[in-house]
């Protein structure tokens, strides 16, 4: 169940790439148009928190209701898995091309194994789970070295912030989903987190019209995924180690990769020997991290 829904996670975040493409073209936004960037991910993000507090509502038959530990959790969750990370996210990808994006993003699960063993002391370092990481990371590196553009701070280095936001995240969602329960933290976390974007992209001057149907739907599939993945992942997180959990976010680049060539036809790019070099070092990766350790 582990690999199956950490599988699924990473395909519905591998589909947003190219719905988020078609958002800010029926939405008219621009790569420059950093502010609207951020009012497009803050509607996304709060109409996911709605979502998940909805579904989770109907399906534990009770209202979802923040508890009194969790009123010092959902903020901290908002900031750094939310708000914080998208915002460096966001802007960072404005300034650096999307293969450079690609391949610093496939650094959380580095990032995340190194946050929960040096800083939470939740499982320990070992050489094995290193290699592991370090294979999916650069089996990431590898799908993209043909492409690979100059670094910039402002791009590039916004980019890394918003992955050690996630790694972050990751290990605190692991700590308040001891006493208090995934879906609920998800749900108001990600409502907190996306009305702090909404006010930081209308304040900047952002803007969207809301008249088009299209673009509508695909905000709220963008939603869906956020509500969706994020939900099941908190929920993996809160039953398995940090290290288990997070390398699997190094498929969410093969999944695009496959995503596109179904709904944007790139076959050729693919299917090429350094695609598929790539993903026999992701899966690798997977595999020693997830080894059962000898007794």
């Amino acid at each position: 169940m582990l690999i199956l829904t950490a599988i699924f996670c990473c395909a519905l975040w591998g589909s947003a790439v190219p719905f988020i493409k078609t958002g800010y073209r029926l939405f008219s936004i621009s790569a420059s148009d950093t502010p609207s960037i951020l009012l497009f991910a803050g509607l996304r993000f709060t109409c996911a928190g709605i979502l998940v507090l909805i579904i989770g509502s109907l399906l534990q038959k009770r209202l979802l209701i923040p508890t009194k530990s969790s009123i010092r959790a959902i903020p901290v969750l908002a900031f750094f898995q939310t708000a914080g990370q998208y915002f460096f996210y966001y802007i960072g990808l404005a300034h650096t091309s999307g293969v450079n994006g690609s391949i610093i993003s496939g650094t959380s699960a580095f990032f995340a194994l190194l946050v929960a063993s040096i800083l939470f002391h939740y499982e320990r370092l070992d050489l094995r789970k290193v290699i592991g990481c370090l294979l999916g990371f650069f089996g990431i590196l590898i799908m993209n070295i043909q492409d690979l553009q100059s670094v910039s701070l402002g791009g590039d280095g916004f980019v890394l912030i918003s992955q050690l936001c996630s790694a972050l995240s990751a290990a605190f969602i692991k700590k308040f989903t001891e006493t208090d329960d995934a879906v609920m933290l998800s749900g108001y976390q990600f409502f907190l987190g996306g009305l702090v974007l909404i006010l930081i992209g209308s304040c900047m001057g952002g803007h969207l019209a809301l008249a088009n149907s299209a673009g509508i739907v695909v905000l709220f599939h963008l939603a869906f995924v956020s509500a969706c993945a994020y939900t099941l992942w908190g929920i993996l997180l809160s039953n398995h180690p940090v290290s288990q959990v997070g390398i699997f976010s190094c498929l969410i680049p093969v999944m695009g990769v496959l995503l596109s060539v179904l709904m944007l036809q790139e076959t050729q790019q693919a299917f090429s020997l350094t695609s598929l070099i790539s993903l026999i070092l992701i899966v690798w990766g997977v595999g020693m991290v997830n080894a059962r350790e000898d007794n």
